[in-house]
């Protein structure tokens, strides 16, 4: 996995959208203020033609419906930053309900990767999500070959990863289903899979920020995550050991 010309998504996974909510407002205005210069003034026709938003958050408050908010993204080819929201119809664990699920994409450069943090922090706290992620494109592929399917008689992961089950076989809506490169875990999923530990995660505290909601942003490795790296490789593996809860794979 090498970064070049590939973006950085990030995703965030927060309870349903109410009524009136002003959490689409919210991730905007994070995702703005953690990249400077940056301006989600712009969406997108049928024909992918971009449309100034002059009131753009007027815009979004009168075009969120069906549980998300539509594409938003600025006006630069160079370094395109996008994101939208969108009611995930399947829940964060067995019986749980739809959630709302955030996507944003930023080029994973220089200016993407220095912003990765706050972006990730800015987004998942203006949804109030429960856990997030920002991984390098591509590192989704290997994720959904972790989860064991029913019927998968003998289940091999990529790179000697863990197997992982799937949010409908797990029974708490706040762990994490699985590591990403940089990792957003609400207080409720910190406390869900033990973190921090101050005897156990030393190491990984000096790479995590707390937030202001009593969350954490956790990055695994100094730069975006390369499974053709076999240090990284070492360092996702490692992570996965200590957080057996992650990926519902610690025993009932």
């Amino acid at each position: 996995m090498t970064v070049a010309h590939r973006t950085l998504i990030v995703i965030a996974h927060a309870p349903a959208l109410k009524n009136n909510d002003d959490r689409p407002a919210a991730v905007v205005h994070a995702m703005e203020r953690a990249l400077p210069g940056l301006r989600l003034g712009w969406t997108m026709s049928e024909k992918e033609d971009l449309i100034a938003l002059p009131q753009r958050d007027e815009w979004v408050a009168a075009n969120t419906a069906n549980g998300g908010f539509p594409f938003l993204c600025n006006d630069d080819d160079n370094h395109l930053v996008t994101v939208a929201g969108l009611e995930n119809p399947n829940g964060l664990a067995a019986g749980s309900p739809p959630h709302f699920e955030i996507h944003a994409d930023l080029p994973l450069d220089a200016v993407g990767i220095a912003g990765a943090v706050d972006v990730l922090a800015g987004v998942a706290e203006g949804a109030r999500a429960v856990w997030g992620h920002a991984t390098p494109s591509g590192y989704g592929a290997i994720v959904a070959q972790q989860f064991r399917h029913p019927g998968d008689e003998l289940h091999v992961p990529p790179h000697g990863l863990p197997s992982l089950k799937l949010p409908w076989d797990r029974p708490t809506p706040e762990t994490p289903h699985f590591l990403g490169w940089l990792n957003y875990w609400s207080a409720a999923a910190a406390q869900a899979i033990g973190f921090p530990d101050p005897a156990c995660d030393a190491e990984l505290l000096t790479r995590a920020r707390r937030t202001a909601s009593g969350g954490w942003v956790v990055q695994l490795t100094d730069a975006p995550l390369d499974l053709d790296n076999p240090a990284h490789l070492d360092t996702l593996k490692q992570i996965y050991e200590r957080f057996p809860e992650i990926g519902g794979r610690a025993a009932p």
